[in-house]
């Protein structure tokens, strides 16, 4: 993709209930490229969502959710997953093993992810959301030996399954899980059998239940000490039912990174700017309905865009060169519906906030299709400078480093009657574009 107090198998009967798993690829290691999509159609299959009957956006432009898993559609909430826009409480419980003494300590490993977690999902959501970590103090010894459950990061369905089924047994007595809406089972990293790669969300098709709680997914870590950066921060967002948004090459050969490159934590936890898109804060809630702009008018339609990562007490530098602390409230993401489950979207991105280390500013153009499953590239960055590419010694994917249309450009989605101008910026640091369509 790519720790704190009072966490998220099985007999053949609940080992129906192991489903997809989200994860990320390992963009600094060659031992990423080995998934492969066999892996994930050996788990069982979520037929549909379960979703609110009150559509929360009635926008034209809000695409419908389909029965795709993590579909961007969003007019529906999925109820099987628990939506940040409250205060929600995480869990963090280490298992150690017969084979291994622990070399940190649970207070180095909660460390490691919190508050970094935290912090970056409030910038995103822009205050409105707070994951609060509760960390066990103490390690949970499994019963059996780590290198008896063969992690790896295409688990076998047995082995997964005896992982759970072991790690509920000895911390139930440790944990009222109905405490808590997120779970992290967080393993000893220097256990032999752990392998590193390994960290996901395994989702249930049918939920266990503990403590008159329904359990419906884990994050399973299994991260080396100090971890992959906002390693945490991706596996949560499948809690949210985001979607994987990077490409998954099915020889395990290839870029991981074509999709979105640098612009979305769920494409990578690597990335320059892992703010997360327009879209998904407004899947999330985080933006309200006046701020998404349905660009449905043939012609000319002239906005304005803040820049996205742009909040309450977070300094923009406008055009005047003075930092500004005004935005938060205006327009962050404008769309055009392009079909029945397809739109552009149009946001302006820059070095604010959690993409304080941007290569590029401007207005970054992507395609989003509700269909389309976690990992098949749901939604893909449109280059508006195919032919350069940019920051190639720290960017994911320097082709796409210096896709958003900068100030004084144009640009024309191909295979698309779309044009984007950027015409200039606003005193206090927002954007303003021209969207012409038909």
């Amino acid at each position: 993709m790519p720790r704190q107090l009072p966490l998220r198998g099985l007999g053949r009967e609940a080992l129906r209930g192991l489903g997809r798993l989200g994860g990320r690829p390992r963009l600094r290691t060659t031992a990423a490229m080995c998934t492969t999509m066999s892996a994930l159609a050996a788990t069982s299959l979520v037929t549909a969502p379960s979703v609110d009957d009150e559509p929360f956006s009635a926008a034209p432009c809000a695409l419908t959710r389909t029965d795709a898993h993590h579909s961007e559609g969003l007019d529906t909430w999925n109820a099987a997953y628990p939506r940040p826009t409250r205060r929600l409480d995480a869990v963090l419980v280490f298992l150690s093993f017969p084979d291994s003494h622990p070399l940190t300590t649970p207070g180095e490993l909660a460390a490691d992810h919190f508050p970094a977690t935290s912090d970056f999902f409030r910038r995103a959501s822009y205050g409105k959301f707070t994951l609060r970590p509760h960390a066990l103090r103490q390690w949970i010894r499994m019963p059996r030996p780590s290198t008896a459950y063969a992690i790896q990061r295409d688990w076998t369905i047995s082995h997964r399954a005896a992982y759970l089924r072991d790690a509920l047994a000895v911390t139930d007595a440790h944990v009222d899980f109905s405490r808590y809406d997120v779970v992290y089972f967080v393993a000893d990293p220097d256990a032999p059998g752990v392998d590193s790669d390994a960290t996901k969300v395994v989702n249930l098709d049918t939920p266990l239940r503990a403590d008159g709680r329904d359990i419906r997914r884990f994050v399973t870590v299994f991260e080396n000490h100090p971890p992959d950066r906002l390693v945490l921060a991706h596996e949560t967002g499948h809690v949210f039912d985001l979607p994987d948004l990077y490409n998954r090459p099915v020889d395990g050969k290839g870029d991981w990174d074509t999709h979105v490159g640098d612009w979305d934590l769920m494409g990578s936890q690597f990335a320059l700017a892992p703010d997360l898109f327009g879209w998904h804060k407004w899947k999330l809630g985080w933006l309200e309905r006046r701020q998404v702009r349905c660009v449905q008018d043939a012609g000319p339609v002239r906005l304005t865009l803040e820049p996205l990562a742009a909040g309450p007490g977070v300094p923009v530098t406008g055009a005047a060169g003075a930092p500004s602390f005004g935005l938060g409230r205006g327009t962050k993401l404008a769309v055009v519906r392009t079909g029945p489950d397809s739109v552009l979207a149009f946001e302006a991105r820059g070095p604010v906030g959690n993409d304080s280390a941007a290569c590029r500013q401007g207005v970054l153009v992507y395609r989003v299709t509700s269909g389309t499953q976690s990992g098949g590239g749901p939604i893909e960055v449109i280059d508006a400078h195919p032919e350069t590419e940019a920051c190639w010694e720290d960017s994911v994917y320097p082709p796409l480093a210096d896709a958003p249309v900068a100030l004084g450009e144009s640009f024309t989605v191909p295979g698309e009657n779309v044009r984007v101008e950027v015409e200039g910026r606003t005193a206090s640091g927002a954007w303003t574009v021209k969207i012409t369509t038909g």
